[in-house]
Parts: C-alpha cells; sequence; structure tokens
C-alpha cells in the first residue's frame, strides 16, 4: 500500500540512485539552484565488491563530477595522505570512501538510502516516484542513474542453476566463503580475470573457461610526461591511449550522431573484453585456463547434489566433441547488458511508450540525456548504445551531469518542450516507429565495473 507525502511539493529533479553518475547530476542540479531529492544508497555497488579489487582506471580519470571541480579523487585522496598517482591502481574501497565524501560535500541534500521501486508518468505531464516502503513524492524531472545492477547479464545456459548453483561475478562481497572450493569463472574481461585470481588467492581452485581463443591484456601506461611525438602517435584518455579512445572519450555527442546501425555496431566490439596490465603476473597463479571454450549446458551434477556439471564446446564448433567438467560453482563474469526491459523501477506503462535504439533494447535520448519521454532524463550505462563507451566507465559522468542538468533546466522552463525526436532511428532501422508530430531535433554537441 502506498502512502503519499504530506506536502504535495513536487521536486525539480528526482534522481534514482546515488552512483558515480547520481552524485555527479546531483552536484550539478544543486550548483544550478535546483530542488533535487537523490534516492539510494550512495556508491552501493562499489561498496559491495569483494576486498583486495583494484580500479582498473587511472586515478585521475575515475573523478566524479562537480561544476567547480573541487571534489576530484586527489583531493579526496590528499585529505587521507594518499597520493592519486599515474600507473598505481587504488582499491575500489578506497574509491567507494571517495564517493560518500563526495556525496558529503558536493551535494546538499541528505541522500535518501531508500530504493526506488517504481516512476510512474502523472496525467499533468510530472511523475509519481515511489519507494520501497511505499512512499510516494511528487517530481517534475526524473533523471535514472541506477548503475549497472539491474542489467546483470548470465548466458542462458546458466540461468536455470541461478543462484545455487550460477551467480554474477557482481553478486559478490567476500570470495573467502570458496576457500577450498572449485570455482569456475566464465568470462574473460577483467572482472573475470580478476575473481579467478582473488579465489586462488583465498584459497580455492579457480577455473577460466572463456569463448576467446585468447586473453587480452591492457599494457603498461606511458608516462603523463611524454615528447610531443610519442603524445600525438597515442595521445592519453580517460579510456585508454590512442586516438580512437580519444573519440570515445571526448566526443560523445559526436558518436550519437552516427548511423544507429554504427552505434550498435561500436558499442558491441569497442573496448573489448582485457585485463589490466597489473594483474597479468598474478594471474600465472591461475591452475585452468580453458580458452576457445564456449558452455553449452548446464545441469545438477547429481540429483540433490550442489555441484555442477558444464557441458563444453569449441567456440564455433558446436558439433565438436565436447568436454564434460564438475564444479561446486559456477561465476559468471559476462558483464552487463543495457536493456529498457531491465529497468523494471520504471513502471510498464512508461517502459513500453519509450522508443528504442535500432535491435539493442537501449532507450533512446537526446543531446541532453532526455529519453523519449518529456521529463524522463537518463545517465550511466542505460545511455552508452547512444553515447558510446565513455558511459560504462566513471569517466563518462561529467559530461553526462554537466548536459543532462542542462535539459532539466529546458524543460523545466518550457514543460510543454514537444516530444524529442531522434530522426536517425527511422531512416536507419527498419520498422522503427516514426517521431512524433511536431517533436525537437537536437543540434550536435560535440565537445568502469572500472
Amino acid at each position: 500500500m502506498t502512502k503519499v507525502v504530506g506536502s504535495m511539493h513536487d521536486d525539480d529533479l528526482v534522481i534514482v540512485g546515488a552512483g558515480p553518475y547520481g552524485l555527479s547530476v546531483a552536484a550539478h542540479a544543486a550548483a544550478r539552484g535546483l530542488d533535487v531529492r537523490v534516492f539510494g544508497q550512495v556508491m552501493r555497488s562499489w561498496d559491495r565488491m569483494p576486498p583486495g579489487m583494484l580500479l582498473k582506471s587511472e586515478p585521475w580519470a575515475s573523478d566524479l563530477s562537480d561544476p567547480g571541480g573541487a571534489y576530484g579523487l586527489a583531493a579526496y585522496a590528499a585529505t587521507r595522505g594518499v597520493r592519486a598517482e599515474h600507473g598505481v591502481p587504488l582499491p575500489v574501497s578506497f574509491f567507494a570512501e571517495y564517493g560518500a565524501w563526495f556525496a558529503r560535500r558536493a551535494v546538499p541534500a541528505a541522500v535518501d538510502p531508500r530504493a526506488v521501486a517504481a516512476v510512474h508518468p502523472r496525467p499533468d505531464g510530472r511523475f509519481a516516484v515511489v519507494t520501497e516502503d511505499g512512499e510516494v513524492f511528487g517530481a517534475r524531472t526524473v533523471a535514472l542513474a541506477v548503475g549497472v545492477m539491474p542489467f546483470v547479464d548470465v548466458p542462458a545456459e546458466l540461468r536455470p542453476l541461478m543462484p545455487h548453483g550460477v551467480t554474477h561475478s557482481s553478486h559478490h562481497t567476500d570470495l573467502a566463503r570458496f576457500a577450498g572450493r572449485d570455482v569456475t569463472v566464465v568470462g574473460a574481461g577483467q572482472a573475470a580475470l580478476e575473481t579467478a585470481v582473488l579465489l586462488t588467492e583465498v584459497g580455492a581452485h579457480a577455473r577460466v573457461v572463456a569463448r576467446a581463443g585468447r586473453l587480452t591484456w591492457n599494457t603498461v601506461p606511458p608516462s603523463l610526461h611524454r615528447g610531443r611525438w610519442e603524445a600525438a602517435r597515442a595521445p592519453h584518455t580517460g579510456l585508454g591511449c590512442g586516438w580512437r579512445n580519444l573519440l570515445y572519450a571526448r566526443t560523445p555527442g559526436l558518436f550519437r550522431r552516427l548511423p544507429a546501425t554504427t552505434r550498435e555496431r561500436l558499442f558491441d566490439t569497442a573496448l573489448g573484453p582485457a585485463g589490466a596490465w597489473w594483474l597479468r603476473h598474478r594471474f600465472e597463479s591461475v591452475p585452468d585456463v580453458r580458452l576457445g571454450r564456449t558452455v553449452v549446458a548446464a545441469e545438477p551434477a547429481s540429483t540433490g547434489g550442489a555441484r555442477v556439471r558444464l557441458t563444453l564446446a569449441a567456440t564455433g564448433s558446436p558439433d565438436g566433441e565436447p568436454t564434460v567438467l564438475e564444479t561446486d560453482h559456477v561465476i559468471a563474469a559476462t558483464g552487463f547488458t543495457p536493456r529498457l526491459d531491465r529497468a523494471h523501477m520504471l513502471s510498464a506503462e512508461l517502459r513500453d511508450e519509450l522508443r528504442t535504439l535500432g535491435t539493442s533494447g537501449a532507450p533512446v535520448t537526446s543531446a541532453h540525456f532526455e529519453s523519449s519521454h518529456p521529463g524522463l532524463f537518463l545517465a550511466g550505462l542505460l545511455t552508452a548504445p547512444s553515447y558510446g563507451p565513455a558511459m560504462r566507465f566513471v569517466y563518462g559522468a561529467g559530461y553526462t551531469a554537466a548536459r543532462l542538468v542542462s535539459g532539466v533546466e529546458r524543460r523545466l522552463r518550457a514543460p510543454g518542450l514537444p516530444e524529442v525526436r531522434d530522426v536517425r532511428e527511422t531512416r536507419d532501422v527498419p520498422g522503427a516507429r516514426p517521431p512524433a508530430e511536431g517533436g525537437v531535433q537536437d543540434g550536435t554537441e560535440a565537445a568502469s565495473r572500472h
């Protein structure tokens, strides 16, 4: 049963989520004088990662965003007597503490730790935001910044054995419970490789199974202070070195103007699975690595038993001779898929109304991160298929926060603004719904786990 807040006041902006993107949006909105409310446990997913995990991104590329740039990671590190140095990875727990420090200083209103159960559109064009305990708040605009957890992806073959025989890597706060047990990790990215290392280091027998025929490792980052020629050949960016990464990092607005099919392809292939350079020597301790193998079946190893029997086939050759192995537990480090139908905190009515990008299932967003429903803004992973790889990392929070809040201000000044229009979707995607008549076409705006 829901209960309506005593005052009927509608906040200018309600932010759903208190991770790097939600807090950054809140800091920019508060600085602009907006009436802001934030829901969610501060840095919850970061605070729940297993001990020993390290940030993959460089410290200077891991800042949350406030308009004055006063509350970066280096500023917090200085308060702790720590140097945030290029090429020196920081613990994820340290980053989570930084996020809490940022929230206390850059977000004037206290963050409400309750989760949001539902966001409903109201007949007057505003929103009703319902918390997990049934309290209802009014909002003129809403920003959905829910991070990655709603979008956990587990291969279909493994899902029937969840949660006892199979879990996702993001579900674990401590891997010590697997000491002495046989654990199979599925995946080839940083989450998979680091999970396997940490399992080995707590005394588990870890195994990695990956479709890829070989593992990819990031190289040691070059010095920030290089000669002009070296810097020009491979410029530093918040997403790694190189000109392509520079385009992804600096021009998300340009990425958004690419044809929908191109964006989908780049989202699927850019910055693919890779392990951090500092993990490579530790990974040598993992005793069993099976590459070029795909899980084609999974079942309980015995009636009523806790073990799992996996059937593996050569990647790309499902008709070849399979191999079978038994394991105590499977951890799927298989990433996240930003599909709108997984954003269950949005009412079904609202989800069904939103336009999506091609076959990706991700929502279309305007140049100010507004969805096709006026007043509903999106931030973080959900926008990566539109804005590119930067939105998969903390680095994208700065670009997002400033432009999203600008869009909120435009919406508040003109509540009757027509629905956002993205003409490329109908031109590039067969069968896409045509945009609403009188829509607005925005112009160009050029400008991670880790």
